[in-house]
C-alpha cells in the first residue's frame, strides 16, 4: 500500500513542508485558514498537544486531553474541504472558516462546521464553532 505523499490538510505539499512545521513549533500559522488546516492535520496525525495549544486558553477544559484521546481512537478523518473563509488574514484579529471534514470510522460521515478564530499576540487560536447540516462534497 502506498502512502499519500500529500499533507492531510488538502494542500498539494508533503506533510513535512506543509503542516508538520506548525505541529513541531518551527512555524506559527499566519492566517485562520492555515491554523484550521493545521488543526485538521493534527487530528489526522493525532497531535493532541498541538490541538490543545491552538485552542484559545479561555476555552480549554481540564479534560481536553482525555476527550481528544478518546475521539482520536474512534474516528478516522479522511478529507478536508474548505468552503469559505471570512477575514482571518495576517493582520486581522478575528476570522471564520467554514469547512467539511469527512471521516470513514466509526461510520462514513462528515463534520460541517463554521469555526471562529482569534489572533492574540501574533498567534491564531481556535475559539469555537457552529455545527452545520451536512453538505454534498465535490468529487476529490
Amino acid at each position: 500500500m502506498l502512502l499519500n505523499p500529500f499533507c492531510p490538510c488538502g494542500n498539494p505539499l508533503p506533510y513535512a513542508d506543509c503542516c508538520e512545521p506548525y505541529h513541531t513549533g518551527k512555524a506559527v500559522a499566519s492566517t485562520a485558514e492555515v491554523l484550521m488546516r493545521s488543526r485538521y492535520s493534527a487530528y489526522v496525525k493525532r497531535k493532541i498537544d498541538y490541538l490543545i495549544e491552538t485552542l484559545h486558553p479561555a476555552c480549554r477544559q481540564t479534560d481536553d486531553r482525555l476527550q481528544l484521546a478518546q475521539s482520536l481512537k474512534t474516528t478516522r478523518w479522511i478529507r478536508l474541504e474548505v468552503i469559505k473563509t471570512e477575514q482571518g488574514r495576517r493582520k486581522d484579529k478575528q476570522g471564520v472558516v467554514e469547512f467539511i471534514a469527512s471521516h470513514d470510522l466509526p461510520q462514513p460521515g462528515q463534520l460541517h462546521e463554521r469555526s471562529r478564530f482569534t489572533r492574540e499576540k501574533g498567534r491564531w487560536f481556535y475559539v469555537d464553532g457552529d455545527i452545520l447540516p451536512p453538505l454534498r462534497l465535490s468529487p476529490p
